[in-house]
């Protein structure tokens, strides 16, 4: 359990975090233009419903943005040579992440409201609000402990943390339901699909806005609470194993 001390530190890290590292290049493109242009690549002109549209889009972004900055933040700082400033400071380990988690957690429910946004002003109805806020909170923080655990490798060049990063992601995306409906699937992406924190999400953001899911809510949400201890568990074990070779 982490103390009250540490937990302030923490949110003193992500408040850091989100002043240096929002308007990063690599966060920019990766986290913001690449679904953007992947999702118009995919839907436009292909005469879907709007609100299948809409909730693809949503999952898709929130897993882009909240896997966006945590894996950057820990190698750039390892480049600068801020990280050994951070380490030799009253702060814990699990504080530094959860900080960094944090602010990718932030940055993933923020960016979120666009397309939400966008679909109250096209048409879109919410079916259920309270699922819709419950699911989007909980996914953003799967996903910035997913990118706090693709930063594990210990390197201090961002760049090969962002290729480990989306050759993660993409395939994600493309076996989650977001493009095409998990039940149109043959029995083997079925099976696959499972395994992605995306599909879960993609789920619940279908039933909030249409009112209907492949898997049944309470499924999706204890899938993507288990997917987020996993990733919190590993990404612990992993970066504090690893920390000392980034100084």
């Amino acid at each position: 359990m982490m103390s009250g001390s540490q937990l302030s530190r923490a949110l003193a890290i992500a408040e850091k975090d989100i002043r240096i590292y929002y308007l990063k290049g690599p966060v920019l493109i990766y986290g913001i233009l690449f679904p953007m242009f992947l999702f118009l690549a995919f839907f436009l002109g292909r005469g879907m419903p709007v609100d299948f549209l809409i909730s693809g889009l949503l999952s898709m972004t929130l897993f882009f943005t909240a896997t966006a900055v945590s894996p950057v933040i820990l190698p750039w700082e390892g480049s600068m040579r801020t990280l050994e400033r951070l380490i030799s400071a009253p702060v814990s380990i699990p504080a530094i992440l959860l900080g960094d988690a944090l602010a990718s957690f932030i940055f993933g429910i923020i960016i979120s409201v666009v397309p939400l946004a966008f679909g109250l002003v096209v048409g879109v109805r919410i079916f259920s609000p309270v699922v819709l806020v419950a699911a989007i909170l909980l996914s953003a923080f799967c996903a910035s402990y997913l990118g706090m655990l693709f930063s594990t490798p210990p390197t201090n060049v961002p760049s090969n943390i962002m290729m480990i990063t989306n050759l993660v992601k993409f395939p994600l995306v493309f076996i989650s339901g977001v493009f095409i409906p998990i039940e149109q699937m043959p029995p083997w992406g079925k099976t696959i699909s499972l395994f992605s924190p995306l599909t879960y999400m993609t789920d619940l953001m279908r039933y909030s806005i249409q009112g209907s899911s492949y898997h049944p809510i309470l499924l999706d949400f204890a899938a993507i609470a288990v997917f987020t201890v996993i990733f919190m568990v590993l990404a612990m074990f992993i970066h504090i194993r690893n920390m000392p070779k980034r100084l």
